[in-house]
């Protein structure tokens, strides 16, 4: 439902950012059908990659200034002194917020944020292309870090879509083995063409079976971006001994692990949730030297309820609102 909102001042702290570019993500629609524990508060805006250049500051804030380039992500602020944050696992936050959830997000044309938090776009880099990379992008390259892989190992990338393509690229940058899994062809051929060293499709045959063959025993690190059980499942056939299998898609349902397969083969099973401020400029630097690129449909605001069909999977990668220049 579209609504008019009044532009929001910034108080104390706060700094408010006029929208250029805000990604879709899978999240937005589980916020929308208030599929998780935690329900936002009805009415929001949903909506947590904005770009846009800051409109205004409140008093106290000087890490920004007016005219900047930046990113409203998921992390929205978190309390900063925690053990959590202390430690750089500020998303693990018990007072962590989420924009787009428990604050207003980015399907509007100007959001308040919190100045210590929001993602510095690096100059060059277009805020269609950064959209998605403060979500997507952040969220598979901590992944990645998450498996501790190093580079020449094998990594598995499990869904080749939004997430995996964005995973392929970080991989091969980072100097890893990828195997691509996916049970779209199209989609595999792509993955191909991003670099990858090997692809399988799940849906023919035994795909842990054709991995531990192509990689010699199994991959070394498994991330598992597909919003779907029977991923999870296949991950942990596909983890090398000794190996570690890192979880970021959200499907619903309960997780069955096979306990005598992950206990004797030593695999760690890792749960991964966005990524820390250091995560995100790394993740920014990457595209910005032109080594990652989210693939992109862009669509105006207007279109928003037509792209929630993405619930169908019927985009190849991201969709990116784009708003018209003021």
């Amino acid at each position: 439902m579209f609504q008019e909102w009044d532009i929001p001042t910034p108080g104390s702290g706060q700094i408010l950012v006029k929208t250029e570019a805000c990604g879709v993500c899978h999240t937005d629609l589980h916020a929308a059908h208030g599929d998780w524990p935690l329900k936002p508060t009805l009415p929001f805006i949903p909506g947590h990659e904005g770009i846009g250049l800051v409109a205004a500051v409140g008093s106290g804030v000087t890490i920004v200034k007016e005219g900047d380039r930046v990113g409203v992500p998921w992390l929205y602020s978190a309390c900063g002194h925690c053990e959590y944050c202390l430690t750089a696992w500020e998303t693990v936050c018990a007072k962590a917020e989420f924009g787009g959830y428990t604050k207003n997000g980015g399907f509007a044309e100007y959001i308040l944020a919190d100045p210590d938090y929001v993602a510095h776009i690096p100059g060059g880099l277009a805020p269609t292309y950064a959209a998605p990379l403060i979500c997507a992008g952040i969220t598979t390259y901590k992944g990645i870090k998450q498996t501790e892989v190093k580079a020449g190992d094998w990594i598995v990338i499990s869904g080749a879509g939004g997430l995996g393509h964005l995973a392929i690229q970080y991989a091969k940058v980072m100097g890893l083995l990828v195997c691509a899994v996916d049970i779209e062809d199209s989609k595999l051929a792509h993955a191909k063409r991003l670099g990858a060293d090997l692809v399988v499709n799940a849906s023919q045959g035994d795909p842990a079976a054709a991995v531990k063959k192509g990689t010699d025993g199994g991959a070394h690190g498994v991330l598992i971006t597909a919003p779907s059980l029977g991923a999870f499942r296949q991950g942990i056939g596909m983890t090398r001994k000794h190996g570690t299998c890192v979880l970021v898609g959200l499907p619903p349902g309960e997780f069955p692990v096979p306990l005598f397969d992950v206990v004797a083969n030593c695999i760690t099973i890792r749960g991964s949730f966005v990524g820390n401020r250091e995560d995100m400029a790394e993740a920014l630097a990457f595209a910005a030297e032109g080594k990652v690129k989210a693939d992109i449909e862009l669509q105006p605001l207007s279109a928003i309820n037509k792209v929630f069909d993405l619930e169908h999977d019927d985009v190849a990668a991201r969709v990116v609102l784009e708003f018209a220049a003021a």
